[in-house]
């Protein structure tokens, strides 16, 4: 049998074994890199040359196809063999097959990706409020797909589609970081779909051994560092008290002031930012002596400035209420220019096709200072607004008001910094 093309991926990786086993499954030979190192590999000219985004389940076809996004890699390939029913026989089981996966994918696997973030340390800072919401959401996700399952052996037709493959996929991810004793004790109905789906015997290689863990992942906060006991060193012996003259030679280095803030060192402004914050607090954003209104008649340019914030890599963001809290972590670590600083930051567009933008108003002329506070500050481009300008004017006030669009895509959720 010939082979349709090389897929790169890893063992390990959910969405590469859910593409291998469709192929199993639909009959069609699909080839594994000879050796592939990811993170490596992936980033060599070559690779960036087949697949610019450089991302990983990518397929390069024997025809010179190529696809990368693993939904669109396992519909292809289910759908190769002419009497193939991995995506159903007519256009409502298809519709039902393309549902299952969406819920798979954005309902628990977002889920657990983001819970193991969390626990292991990798989103910072960890907020056990976010951890508990997300979980109570993908167990309401669970309760949804135990009862659907309940009453039936898979998820759309009686025989395994691509739902089914997706699910397993996910849930085996889940296994191993969520989904532990007292949570499989609720939900048999997924546990036994789960396990009919990995013993199918082309899969069983594909899916390997399961680790079922029977607690869920915690977060363990770092080890304080212990500071190693000094032993007191021994009294010096008194000396003689020396002449007045030798009193005022004091070799003695006396402890450097802390340098101050540089934005402290700026001409003082008209422009009083706790001011603002609170007339931007308790006023009706726009309208006749509304906040806006506020801003125009004391806003000094020549002491503050006002930018367009971009996150750079919008393409990742996935659930809306995920990046609105990518926001709130980069306002936390903004902390330490609260002074010098306010902000109206949004999420726009919908669940796989948002942006993350908005607007800080800065001390001074130069927004580095500023935002260089927070390590992840370069994950965002910054472009200074002109308010005599139309378009950065409208821009602005769509940001502080919230009902901000951009190319078509609505606000939907939103942080201020003050």
């Amino acid at each position: 049998m010939a082979s349709i093309g090389t897929l790169y991926t890893t063992p390990e990786q959910a969405t590469g074994k859910r593409i291998r086993a469709v192929a199993a499954l639909a009959g069609v030979k699909l080839d594994l890199p000879q050796s592939y190192v990811h993170f490596e590999d992936n980033k060599k000219p070559e690779f960036l040359a087949k697949f610019p985004h450089g991302k990983i389940p990518a397929f390069d076809g024997a025809d010179g196809f190529r696809l990368f996004e693993s939904t669109a890699i396992a519909r292809y390939i289910a759908a190769l063999p002419a009497n193939s029913t991995l995506l159903g026989s007519n256009l409502k089981e298809a519709a039902l097959v393309d549902q299952w996966v969406s819920f798979a994918d954005n309902e628990i696997a977002a889920h657990t990706y983001l819970i193991f973030q969390l626990v292991k340390g990798i989103l910072t800072p960890y907020a056990k409020p976010i951890h508990t919401a997300i979980a109570e959401r993908q167990i309401r996700s669970f309760k949804t797909l135990e009862a659907h399952l309940s009453t039936r052996t898979f998820l759309v037709t009686e025989r395994i589609t691509l739902a089914d493959i997706s699910m397993a996929s996910v849930i085996q991810r889940a296994l191993s970081v969520t989904l532990d004793a007292s949570l499989r004790a609720q939900f048999p109905n997924i546990i036994r779909h789960f396990e009919t789906i990995v013993n199918q015997p082309q899969l069983k290689d594909i899916f390997g051994q399961t680790e079922y863990i029977e607690k869920a992942l915690a977060y363990t906060p770092p080890p304080k560092e212990k500071k190693e006991a000094k032993p007191a060193p021994a009294p010096a012996p008194k000396a003689a008290k020396p002449a007045k003259e030798e009193e005022e030679e004091d070799d003695i280095p006396k402890e450097e002031p802390k340098p101050k803030n540089p934005l402290d060192s700026l001409p003082k402004s008209s422009f009083n930012l706790e001011d603002w914050k609170r007339a931007y607090s308790n006023k009706d954003t726009r309208g006749p002596d509304g906040a806006l209104e506020w801003f125009y008649k004391n806003f000094d340019p020549e002491g503050f400035s006002v930018w367009r914030v971009d996150f750079k890599y919008n393409e990742e963001l996935t659930q809306t209420f995920m990046s609105s809290n990518q926001i709130g972590g980069f306002f936390n670590r903004l902390e330490a220019s609260r002074k010098y600083l306010f902000g109206s930051m949004g999420v726009l567009g919908e669940t796989n096709n948002s942006i993350i933008t908005g607007v800080l108003i800065a001390r001074g002329q130069d927004i580095k200072p500023v935002v260089d506070v927070a390590p992840d500050w370069e994950s965002y481009e910054y472009k200074r607004l002109d308010l005599n300008n139309a378009e950065d004017k409208a821009f602005f006030e769509g940001a502080l008001a919230w009902d901000l669009e951009v190319n078509g895509k609505k606000w939907v959720d939103g942080k201020n910094f003050k």
